[in-house]
């Protein structure tokens, strides 16, 4: 029987790696950048792993990926 793919962790999983390690976007870097410093606007554009914990649940949401 196939697997459904849950689309929500299909959004926030932006990328799978070579070996395997799942990407996610930073946060805060689209909405009220006013107040925020140009160092944490940058760093919030950047992709950050996964932690492993979280990764074993999400690899079982999004099967197909």
């Amino acid at each position: 029987m196939k697997l459904k793919t849950s689309k929500s962790a299909v959004k926030r999983v932006v990328k799978i790696t070579s070996k395997g390690k799942l990407l996610r976007m930073g946060m805060s870097a689209q909405h009220r950048t006013t107040g925020k410093t140009k160092r944490s606007q940058r760093n919030a554009g950047k992709f950050f792993e996964i932690s492993k914990a979280n990764e074993k649940k999400i690899k079982k949401l999004v099967p197909y990926r």
